[in-house]
């Protein structure tokens, strides 16, 4: 069976004010994409109520390492109060969100993700041994290569919000 190590704990980023959604979502997975990781989209509901529309996105991009380590960042995107708005960029009308975000990374590396060593008492004594005594420092590179990752993408996407200089137009 698996084991699951969590490695990163509910990493959290909020932002309100006017942003694009769909670019949010875009710069997340191109980012994935371009560093080779596959793509997995638990969950995707989209509400609408008095208040606004709510989004809320759980997507699970994960990176094979070797044959026996795996890497798995899941991605909690809420959106709240989304109201479509008017904004005015160097004389050029653009139609963006205004509303809340907040954005939860988890990290966790996932050895023998195939279940091929936990079968029998004796292949999972094994394992604690190679994991302790030989491979450990494959497993601290998993980890480095896992924070890396995910600490570029939450820069990425605090710089992407930060930048908004717009102005509404009423």
């Amino acid at each position: 069976m698996p084991e699951r190590r969590l490695i990163i704990d509910q990493q959290k980023f909020s932002y309100e004010g006017l942003f694009n959604p769909a670019e949010v979502y875009n710069i997340i997975s191109t980012f994935f994409f371009d560093k080779g990781w596959d793509w997995y989209e638990r969950n995707n509901q989209e509400m609408i109520t008095p208040s606004g529309k709510q989004i809320k996105i759980l997507v699970e991009p994960y990176k094979k390492y070797t044959n026996y380590y795996k890497a798995v960042v899941r991605i909690k995107l809420i959106f709240t109060d989304l109201q479509e708005v008017s904004v005015e960029q160097d004389g050029q009308e653009l139609r963006l969100s205004q509303g809340l975000i907040k954005i939860m990374f988890d990290g966790y590396i996932v050895s023998d993700y195939k279940g091929q060593w936990a079968d029998k008492p004796l292949y999972w004594f094994f394992v604690i041994v190679r994991d302790l005594y030989f491979f450990k420092n494959q497993h601290k590179q998993a980890e480095v290569w896992l924070t890396g990752d995910v600490e570029e993408l939450y820069h990425k996407l605090k710089t992407y919000l930060n930048t908004f200089n717009y102005r509404l137009k009423r």
